[in-house]
């Protein structure tokens, strides 16, 4: 859903977002997103303070001020999660999402602008959720998906399709990847969340793909000549197109309803490197870009055939009891 929070925010959530965009170099998508966030939570206090009638959806949060604000306790947020979870049906992974943001801005507040004495949300806990294995592919069904490429767009789907399996790619970072982010030393530099620059090497597949799609991408009337991916329309390829792209092959190959995405194939290249190349974890986490190592152990996930190798090393795997003498 598109939002302008320029037209929407009120002056002191307004200032926050454009910390969190200029300073802080968040994403677009994520200052929305915690926009959208403190909205919610906005609405919600001026419907519990009877300060409005309008329905929730419809409710304007311009005249939020510092009074307002100066007003809200620990004990409104916990209504607030507790409204998420019983009236708006939000998943623990939602309201966490919801409480991180009132957490920052409250932060921000006190510690930043000084604007409060102390911070009403410090002793808010975030909801826990439950963490889940990544979903990938097996190294089987990557080899498939890649050799499902075909149509007028081959080479850069291809293309696309090894990156995110060998260098483990956000989708953010593969659509705004430029000529000039491929080097002539078999690298490329990467933008990642905040934008952080870093650098990916790449291996044989990588080079040879990118070598074929070169010597077809279009060069004529471009909208955007410095972009590596370049739709029909000659511009740069967006995260929609991709993400259909994407599909389109997963379907091909029978894995359109399991929850595979373009994200699922940054877990792929981090499960692959992990598992099959037995690549450290401190390294992938530099590969990937994650702030915290903590981010990346998610990959230690061990395989059943792992597990299945490990028993069978015990030293006592070959052990068996005597048999008794009558």
């Amino acid at each position: 859903m598109a939002v302008n929070f320029a037209d929407e925010a009120p002056d002191i959530i307004k200032e926050y977002l454009f910390y969190l965009q200029t300073i802080k170099g968040r994403s677009e998508k994520t200052v929305d997103e915690y926009f959208l966030d403190l909205r919610t939570f906005f609405r919600f206090l001026k419907i519990k303070r009877k300060l409005t009638t309008a329905p929730f959806e419809e409710i304007d949060i311009l005249d939020v001020d510092l009074s307002l604000i100066k007003t809200i306790t620990l004990m409104d947020a916990y209504e607030f999660m507790n409204y998420l979870s019983r009236v708006r049906s939000n998943s623990a992974i939602s309201r966490a999402r919801k409480c991180s943001a009132l957490k920052q801005f409250f932060n921000y507040l006190t510690v930043k602008k000084h604007y409060l004495d102390s911070d009403p949300m410090s002793e808010l806990e975030i909801p826990k959720s439950k963490k889940s294995l990544p979903k990938y592919l097996t190294l089987e069904q990557s080899i498939e998906l890649l050799n499902a490429v075909d149509g007028k767009n081959k080479e850069r789907d291809y293309c696309i399709l090894t990156l995110f399996l060998n260098c483990g790619l956000r989708l953010a970072e593969l659509v705004s990847l430029n000529m000039n982010s491929i080097r002539s030393d078999s690298t490329m530099v990467v933008t990642g969340k905040g934008n952080k620059e870093r650098i990916v090497y790449l291996n044989d597949a990588c080079i040879s793909a990118l070598n074929d799609w070169r010597k077809v991408r279009p060069n004529d009337s471009l909208k955007d000549r410095d972009a590596l991916f370049i739709s029909s329309h000659h511009k740069r390829l967006s995260r929609e197109s991709v993400q259909k792209m994407v599909q389109k092959y997963l379907e091909k190959i029978g894995l359109d309803s399991q929850g595979y995405s373009c994200h699922k194939l940054r877990h792929t290249a981090a499960t692959l490197m992990y598992q099959h190349g037995e690549v450290d974890i401190r390294v992938l986490k530099d590969v990937l870009g994650h702030e915290n190592l903590g981010t990346t152990q998610i990959y230690t996930h061990i395989s059943s055939e792992q597990l299945k190798k490990a028993s069978n090393k015990n030293p006592l795997a070959s052990f068996k009891a005597k048999e008794q003498k009558n």
